[in-house]
Parts: structure tokens; sequence; C-alpha cells
């Protein structure tokens, strides 16, 4: 029978690093997440390599404020809330938006940004507010729904603002006193948009070895071998594995599309906290497609559900199966966080695959 290369290929990565240390890497998307516990990596890598989650999953780092003020949006009269599914189900101040909608909420999961344009346009007596979030990866077409809007003079559709940029969170990881990142894979999809240059920092300022790989089996798998690499000959370099979507400059005119609608802002992330310029927010000529401008909204930000560790996951300080509350009264069917319940959520990866760590 002829051995698995991608299974040889992980075992190799093993083989390359030297003894006597526990490595530890973070994969920062929530993407990478879901397919190495899929691919079952973890396991094979056993105790001298840990993979651990970062904040790369755009839901998993709304805030709990965020979500508060969602729901909220959503139980105002007059007022249709569009929104990816994965926000439906997350927890807020005690209910989520399903309940919201199962009270009589009109709230209505779309595929694209540009379908609330649509519901505004066929529905000229209500509010339409998106929740608009996303990374680097879906801004540009959150910003070419606002600009449409514009255009169309559409009076009654605005967003929600809970876009995150990556960079300054990973910034926050390199200086945390409490993290010991060996090394980090980097988000495919995003670097699909601003390319190499915002993660040279991590290289050229705190010398920790980055890959940027996708999300095949094979791409993984090549990643991490050159991760492997540059961990055993104590080498610190950005690679890019994933040269056939990232072109060194990204996608410069995705990129100059959400510079002409958005502008930096403070952003607070769950776990995390308050991020200088790591959110969006409209600039003064689209200000109008801002929500918080038309309704009174919750203001601050609550403490995460009691015993959650979503927080925590996210900062790759504790495995989903570090917490007590896992699989238990935490689950898909039943979730404390936001981590549990999206298609990215580290703690949904998990729960689903099975993976459990040896201490």
């Amino acid at each position: 029978m002829t051995e698995n290369p991608i299974k040889k290929a992980i075992e190799r990565c093993v083989e390359l690093l030297p003894d006597g240390k526990r490595w530890q890497v973070m994969e920062v998307c929530g993407t990478h997440t879901m397919s190495i516990a899929r691919m079952g990596i973890r396991t094979i890598l056993g105790e001298k390599l840990r993979l651990v989650s970062g904040p790369g999953c755009p839901v998993c780092v709304t805030s709990e404020g965020d979500i508060v003020r969602s729901i909220h949006l959503a139980g105002l009269p007059g007022v249709i809330v569009t929104t990816f599914g994965d926000m439906m189900r997350v927890p807020g101040g005690g209910k989520s938006l399903f309940d919201a909608k199962a009270g009589g909420a009109d709230v209505r999961i779309i595929y694209s940004p540009t379908d609330s344009l649509k519901i505004a346009e066929d529905n000229p007596d209500k509010q339409v507010v998106f929740l608009a979030v996303g990374f680097e990866t879906t801004i540009p077409s959150i910003a070419a729904t606002v600009e449409l809007a514009g255009k169309r003079n559409l009076s009654n559709f605005s967003i929600l603002p809970m876009m995150k940029l990556v960079p300054p969170a990973l910034r926050l990881l390199c200086e945390h006193p409490e993290l010991a990142i060996d090394g980090f894979i980097l988000p495919g999809h995003v670097s699909t948009i601003i390319g190499h240059q915002p993660y040279r920092f991590i290289v050229e300022d705190f010398g920790i070895p980055s890959v940027i790989t996708g999300f095949t089996d094979r791409d993984i798998a090549d990643g991490l071998l050159r991760m492997s690499a540059m961990l055993a000959s104590g080498a610190a370099r950005l690679e890019n594995s994933y040269a056939r979507a990232v072109p060194e400059d990204g996608n410069s005119s995705a990129r100059a599309l959400m510079e002409q609608v958005f502008e930096p802002a403070n952003a607070y992330w769950r776990g995390v906290g308050e991020l200088a310029a790591s959110g969006l927010n409209c600039r003064n000529e689209y200000a109008r497609f801002d929500a918080r401008t038309h309704f009174e909204l919750p203001d601050g930000e609550p403490p995460e559900p009691p015993g959650c560790l979503c927080g925590a996951v996210i900062l790759g300080k504790v495995l989903p199966t570090d917490c007590p509350q896992f699989g238990k009264s935490c689950a898909p069917e039943n979730p404390l966080g936001p981590c549990m319940v999206s298609s990215e959520g580290a703690c949904a990866a998990y729960h689903k695959y099975g993976f459990s760590d040896e201490k």
C-alpha cells in the first residue's frame, strides 16, 4: 500500500524539529483551524509541535457588546436586519438573532452584502441594516455595497460596522507577555487582499517565522514543512506557500475600494479588548450609511458569558478542550460563545472532529 504523502510530510515536520522543546505555532485563520482538524494533523504532530488557534474567525472576535447591539437592532420596529448565517446563533445578553427572529423580528440570512440593497429597494417603508462582520477578505464587498447604496441614493439602508483588520491583532499577539508563539501560519484569504508587506513586522521586529499558506491538504503540509525547517534552523523569514493566489502586493483595487469608503477606527475584539486602528468606520461622505447615526444602541462592552473561555481560545492561551464547559454545557446546540457556533470557530472544529490534546 502506498504511504499517504500528506501524512508523511506532516511526520517529516516532527522529524525536523530538535528535541527538548514543545514548539508552538499559531494558525491564525479559522478556515485553517477547520482544515487542520478535519485532516487530523494535530494527532500526527503529537507533543513536539503544538498548533493553537488564533483570532482568525471574524464572528468569534466580534465583541459581546456588538452582538448585543445587533440583537437590539433586530428588535426595533420597522427594521430588517440582514446578516451572514454564522451570526444567527451567537449568544449575546442571553439571547441570539435566532431567538429575536422567533420572537417576531425580521432577520434575514443573506449570501452577499449586496443582497441587502435589493431588500431595501423592495421594502421602502423599512430600514434595512446589514451586520458588517468580516476581515479584509470580505470588507471590499461591503465597501462596494455601501458605494452602490450611495449611487442609488438609498435612504433606508445602513450597516453596523463590526469589521476587523488582521495585522493589528497579530502585533498584539507578538507583544503579548503571556504567549509563547514560535511561528505563525498566516491566513491565505486575507493575504490575497493585503499581500506580504503588512506581515513583515512579525519577522523584522519580533523574529518570528511566518508562512502564508492555502487550505488544501498539500497547502497546509507544505506550510508546516516550511515552518518546521525555519524553526529547526533558527531562521525567521516570511515565506509564501500560496503564491498561486497571493501576489506580493495583494489586490490593490480591492484595497483602494476599502480605503475609499472606510477609514481606520479603534475596535473592540472579544478576548483582546480595544485595539487602536484595528477596525473600520465609514468615511464622512458615507457616514449616512452607518446605522449608529440613525439608531440609539446599547453602549459599553459587557463581559463574556460566565464560564465561556472563547477569549482565551482566540488568543491561543488554551485549547478548546481545556475548557470545562466544552462538549457539556457548551455544545453546538447550546453554545456559550461564538467559537462553538461559527463555521470557522476553534471550539466548533474540535467538537466536530473530536480532537483532544495530550496534556
